[in-house]
């Protein structure tokens, strides 16, 4: 395909990733604003960039007026304060939009044009979303609020294009360094993709044990849940708003539980703890989602961690068998003990990641800091993953008796 053609349909690519987040959010709230909302329309849209802006991970500072704090009973100091915990649902979906047009346009033949088009037209708009959305009560730092929705697209599209590129050729520097792979022996040359591979199934697994977790607190702790929203006291809209803000947060509360299935934990305010093995919570915001956190902690809870070790080892299994159907029963101990070190280090550069995307405030004093510390959850779980991979792959294996 030629390489303007790729570049325009990249650039659609970002221009409906964009459009449809904001749709998204704006749907609901401009049916909320004519049918509830006793508001000017003039406060709708910077309302709707806001929380995109939130979504592709620039933080939002709140001014609260002095009327609404009267009736909340809040002190006048607390009136500000940054809010800056993204719903990763939105992150999310940006990130995969991205990746899928990063793919197709390596693909495609043009996976820099593509790419290159995508980021230019995707913060061309996150420029005139911040441009356009100045508002008394919320403001964003314009480098943050433009920079950032702008890594969001541009990272996950440059990783789907040079996933395509080392696998299927890209005739440049990709091409080059695979050859220059490739021309090392063969214990050597299969490691890149076998460590790709052990990283993929066990960042995968990893979030599926975390989503499994959220499921599992969801039906252990639905009444806490139900009571939370009861005690709001909110009409019908209010139901639904805080709905969907909690189903927006939702792969957030994932990456919550993936810390604490780590046993590394979360904070939930300044100087609280939750870990399998200890609560220390103090007061918690009567939010509906938070109603999914445990209430309390033992130490043999802490069997949990188990878990990951368990994930390490299932990716150890299938490399150790595709490491055995390459090499035959010639397996040297130096490239496993490398190819162990690969997955866990990947595991706990991802699980890094998602822990600072997961981590943040939502009001003011304690409420600046709530999620997982991205270091001790890499260390963590990196350290779980490394025995389970190094326990299949470093372990002699029985040779059948010849007869």
């Amino acid at each position: 395909m030629h390489r303007l053609t790729v570049a325009l349909l990249a650039a659609f690519d970002a221009l409906v990733a964009a459009a449809v987040g904001l749709a998204v959010i704006g749907a609901p709230l401009a049916l909320f604003w004519a049918t509830a909302a006793d508001a000017s329309w003039a406060g709708l849209w910077p309302l709707i960039a806001k929380i995109w802006q939130l979504g592709g991970l620039a933080p939002v500072t709140l001014t609260l007026p002095e009327s609404l704090l009267t009736a909340l009973g809040v002190a006048p100091d607390a009136g500000g304060f940054i809010f800056s915990l993204a719903p990763l649902a939105l992150t999310a979906f940006v990130a995969i939009f991205a990746a899928r047009s990063g793919v197709r346009a390596m693909r495609a033949g043009a996976g820099t044009a593509g790419v290159l088009s995508g980021a230019v037209v995707y913060t061309a708009i996150a420029v005139i979303v911040q441009l356009t959305s100045a508002a008394p009560l919320a403001h964003t730092i314009t480098w943050q609020a433009i920079l950032h929705p702008a890594l969001v697209y541009a990272v996950p599209a440059v990783v789907g294009a040079l996933v395509v590129a080392w696998r299927d050729g890209d005739r440049g520097l990709v091409d080059w360094v695979h050859d220059r792979v490739d021309e090392t022996s063969v214990q050597w040359s299969e490691l890149p993709a076998l460590a790709a591979r052990g990283i993929a199934i066990t960042c995968v697994s990893l979030v599926g044990a975390g989503a499994l977790a959220v499921l599992v607190a969801v039906v252990l702790r639905g009444g806490e849940v139900i009571s939370l929203f009861q005690s709001a006291r909110v009409d019908v809209w209010g139901a639904v708003l805080i709905s969907l803000a909690s189903f927006a947060y939702l792969p957030t509360l994932v990456v919550w539980a993936l810390a604490w299935i780590s046993g590394a934990g979360i904070t939930v305010g300044v100087g609280s703890t939750l870990t399998p093995a200890a609560v220390h919570l103090g007061v918690v915001p009567a939010l509906p989602p938070l109603g999914l956190l445990p209430s309390g902690g033992t130490p043999l809870m802490l069997a949990v961690v188990i878990v990951p070790v368990a994930i390490g080892a299932l990716a150890g299994w299938v490399l150790r068998s595709e490491f055995v159907a390459v090499l035959g029963e010639d397996e040297p101990l130096l490239p496993r003990i490398v190819l162990s070190l690969s997955v866990a280090a990947g595991a706990a550069g991802f699980v890094a990641i998602l822990g600072a995307l997961a981590r943040g405030g939502i009001g003011p004093g304690r409420l600046v800091e709530l999620g997982p510390h991205p270091g001790f959850v890499a260390l963590a779980v990196g350290v779980e993953v490394l025995v389970g991979v190094a326990i299949l792959l470093l372990s002699p294996r029985r040779h059948r008796d010849e007869f």
